[in-house]
């Protein structure tokens, strides 16, 4: 397992390999005998390699639903919880002022000027911006429009959604962890009856 030992640590640590973060280790974790070879070696911790839907991203589940793992995966979905309701206004947000048909999937390219430009010639899309920058998940104390934009983005590049290939190039490349996110906010819809609004936007992404 000694050829799978960085990859096994990041998973460990809760990353999500996807074709944008780490194309070598997506590639390595798509092949049939490494998932048997890493699950073989995970089993003792009750862990084991899955994918969401789409085969576009892997991550670490657990194996047995005991205690333990209840204890953990209660703490992690209350934590989800906190974030979905902005994560989700997000997405709206982009698809809507970048026109787009569909949500956005690992891959995509935003482009941080153009988002601001389009913002600023919108006072409805502005007025949203500046609620969902206020809020705690993002905790913008800045008035300026690119500020917030900026401190938003970032932000989201820290939890793993964005990808900046170059710190000196404002645009930014979605992962897979936002396929990931959109399945989580389809089970939490359809299983959970939590309260996400069914709106005509939401159901336009999920």
């Amino acid at each position: 397992m000694l050829q799978h030992g960085a990859l096994l640590e990041r998973l460990l640590a809760g990353s999500f390999i996807c074709q944008i973060t780490d194309e070598d280790g997506f590639r390595h974790l798509s092949n049939e005998q490494t998932q048997q070879d890493i699950n073989h070696y995970l089993r003792p911790l009750n862990r084991r390699l899955v994918c969401n839907d789409d085969n576009s991203v892997y991550f670490l589940a657990y194996h047995e639903l005991n205690k333990t793992a209840r204890e953990h995966l209660s703490s992690q979905f209350t934590l989800t919880a906190q974030s979905l309701l902005p994560l989700l206004e997000w997405l709206q947000l982009v698809q809507e002022t970048l026109g787009r048909d569909s949500a956005l999937t690992a891959g995509d390219t935003i482009k941080l000027q153009e988002f601001v430009l389009r913002t600023e010639d919108n006072q409805s899309l502005r007025q949203r911006l500046n609620q969902l920058a206020a809020d705690r998940f993002f905790n913008s104390q800045s008035d300026a429009l690119d500020n917030q934009v900026k401190l938003i983005f970032r932000r989201l590049k820290e939890h793993g959604y964005l990808l900046q290939p170059h710190t000196d190039r404002q645009y930014y490349i979605v992962t897979g962890k936002i396929d990931h996110l959109i399945d989580v906010i389809r089970f939490i819809r359809d299983e959970e009856h939590l309260p996400v609004e069914d709106t005509p936007m939401q159901d336009e992404l999920i």
